[in-house]
């Protein structure tokens, strides 16, 4: 049975969600909540959306409504999951869910004394290309790892950071909270939680970082680094190395152009793999956990280790 959904805000990322709800039998949007009752209203509208409403609470106190997405700006995103999760709503936050491991261990541990799903949105980790990349890893495709190097990036347009939140520190904005989360999130993923970090940033006029650079040490003597940044050329980029090989993947996050290549010395091995929406694949996971049909993907062991390493990597560079 389909799951019924909210989205807590008219973010332009929604408009993923929606796509993705679209395509599944598993999942549809039923309701949207805008701090703004003409803006509710409109977007519901637009989008074909049954019930619009002017404030979050209402559409949590919407008994129909079952799960969340929410697409507030960061800064806001533990108190509407808690608030949610309080209102007996399954939550899928977008990411990052915090930068504090308190608050990420203090809403795993609301959700599972509600007996709720709780998950953070990195989409990516539900594509296809993920799981072959982690598979080639696994099967020693590259020999032994030694390093993983991401690197995430876009020019955004700094005379505008009064009307974006992704410049406001008081809405935790900064180029690590809105891309390098996914760089962490790959080194993470890829080598393991990290014993040891480094981490340096470019603090901006509106006091958020546009440049973060980050060096992981990892068991095994795995190393890892990332960077990521608002005034710099557009990048999205992961490289994997081992002893005896390479592997690169273009678009590691967007996934707009999916396949891997893998490197030894001058010989270029293309990996093909499927397209996918990972917005489709995430929201059917969530919804299928919701049911009890499917394990979750990404659930409380990994939201706590994601923050820990962004929680550490901000300690290392104040």
């Amino acid at each position: 049975m389909s799951v019924a959904w909210g989205l807590l805000s008219t973010a332009p990322i929604n408009r993923s969600i929606l796509g993705a709800a679209g395509a599944t039998d598993r999942a549809d949007v039923v309701a949207v909540a805008s701090r703004d009752s003409a803006r509710a209203e409109a977007y519901a509208g637009e989008h074909g959306i049954e019930r619009a409403y002017g404030s979050y609470e209402e559409l949590l106190a919407d008994g129909d409504v079952e799960a969340v997405y929410i697409s507030v700006p960061n800064g806001m995103h533990v108190e509407w999951t808690m608030r949610a999760l309080e209102a007996g709503k399954h939550v899928l936050c977008e990411k990052p869910l915090s930068r504090r491991v308190e608050d990420v261990e203090a809403a795993f541990a609301l959700a599972d004394l509600s007996g709720l799903v709780l998950s953070e949105g990195f989409m990516w980790r539900h594509n296809p290309q993920t799981a072959k990349l982690a598979q080639l890893v696994a099967e020693g495709a590259i020999g032994p790892l030694r390093l993983v190097r991401a690197a995430f990036s876009f020019p955004l347009a700094t005379e505008r950071a009064a009307d974006d939140a992704r410049f406001d520190p008081e809405l935790e904005g900064g180029a690590m909270m809105d891309v390098g989360c996914y760089c962490v999130n790959a080194i993470r993923f890829l080598a393991g939680e990290p014993e040891r970090v480094s981490g340096q940033q470019l603090v901006g006029p509106s006091g958020v970082d546009v440049i973060f650079a980050g060096t992981l040490t990892h068991a095994d003597g795995v190393v890892s680094h990332f960077d990521c940044g608002f005034v710099v050329p557009r990048r999205s980029e992961l490289e994997v190395l081992g002893e005896e090989a390479s592997l690169f993947v273009k678009t590691p996050f967007q996934v707009t152009t999916p396949g891997i290549e893998v490197r030894r010395g001058d010989d270029v091995e293309h990996v093909a793999v499927e397209r996918a929406d990972s917005y489709l694949l995430e929201l059917e996971n969530v919804s299928d956990a919701i049911r009890g049909e499917a394990p979750l993907l990404l659930g409380r062991e990994d939201a706590v280790g994601q923050a820990r390493t962004i929680e550490a990597l901000y300690g290392s560079a104040a």
